[in-house]
């Protein structure tokens, strides 16, 4: 099993940034993929960003493209994601997830090991 702590959410107002930090510690894979994703009230969960722990391959979905970056620090076993240009609808709770593939994967009905969430609320 795997432990997932995302920290670094807040409030901030449009136009700001964050930076959400995803630890991760137990057990560990040969490979596999870290991805943020976020619920508002009364939506589905849906996938914002992935990377390739060993590769660093990265995917965004299309609404945070040119916006957050995904990163992540092997040594500190920590994932990243950097939110710029952050806007309203961007308000959510935001959660790190990983999952032992080399395939991308966003739909998040596939990933079974998840945090406890950050909130991220942006003003208008």
């Amino acid at each position: 099993q795997v432990q997932l702590v995302e920290s670094g959410g807040g409030l901030v107002q449009a136009g700001g940034s964050l930076r959400l930090s995803c630890a991760a510690s137990g057990r560990t894979f040969s490979s596999y993929r870290m991805g943020w994703f976020r619920q508002a009230p009364g939506k589905e969960r849906e996938f914002v960003a992935t990377i390739s722990w060993n590769g660093g391959s990265t995917s965004y979905a299309d609404s945070v493209k040119g916006r957050f970056i995904i990163s992540r620090d092997k040594a500190l076993n920590t994932g990243y994601l950097q939110m710029n240009s952050l806007k309203p609808e961007d308000t959510a709770v935001y959660l790190c997830a990983v999952k032992e593939t080399s395939m991308l994967v966003t739909r998040p009905e596939y990933w079974n090991n998840w945090g406890q969430g950050t909130q991220v609320t942006v003003s208008s």
